[in-house]
């Protein structure tokens, strides 16, 4: 298992691409990294765009960047609520600031717009929120996925594999 020690935090809250949440989740589960769930609150339940339920462990609050290895933000319109939450936008930059690998799928990007953390990035995300990208200072590309040093960007659920397969290089690597 390539990612055996390895402990990674997902962000949650409702309204976000089931497939962009639990897809990753399960590989990175697969290659032996433990997942935990943050949401708004812990231990509750947030749905999915498609009704897919999903329960946080932890509050933003409580997640801290040196208790983890990577973090993951879905899309859907969750990221749209996950970033008007400063912790979070604390975590993301405690997380770039450490060089943690962060990986951003589709609406993903608004958060990491709010944290500040884009200027010079080379990045992807769905083409519907790539002026914002760009206005935050990132050089987009729609490509499956992007990856500049610890940021590891992809569009929307078919590029999930290519997302997947190079997001898991880059924790590997730290």
């Amino acid at each position: 298992m390539r990612l055996q020690g390895k402990k990674i935090i997902s962000l949650v809250h409702h309204e976000f691409e089931d497939l962009e949440l639990w897809y990753p989740i399960l590989r990175l589960q697969e290659e032996g990294a433990v997942v935990h769930l943050a949401g708004e609150l812990a231990n509750e339940t947030y749905i999915g765009k498609y009704g897919v339920p999903a329960k946080s462990e932890f509050a933003y609050a409580d997640v801290k960047a040196e208790d983890y290895d990577a973090i993951l933000v879905p899309g859907g319109w969750a990221p749209d609520k996950i970033r008007r939450f400063p912790e979070v936008l604390s975590l993301l930059q405690d997380m770039n600031a450490s060089q943690k690998p962060i990986g951003q799928i589709c609406h993903a990007g608004w958060v990491l717009i709010s944290a500040k953390i884009l200027e010079g990035k080379k990045v992807t995300s769905t083409p519907g929120i790539k002026d914002d990208m760009e206005n935050a200072g990132a050089i987009w590309y729609d490509e499956p996925v992007v990856t500049d040093g610890h940021i590891v960007s992809s569009r929307r659920p078919p590029d999930l594999p290519d997302y997947l397969r190079e997001f898991i290089s880059v924790i590997e690597q730290k």
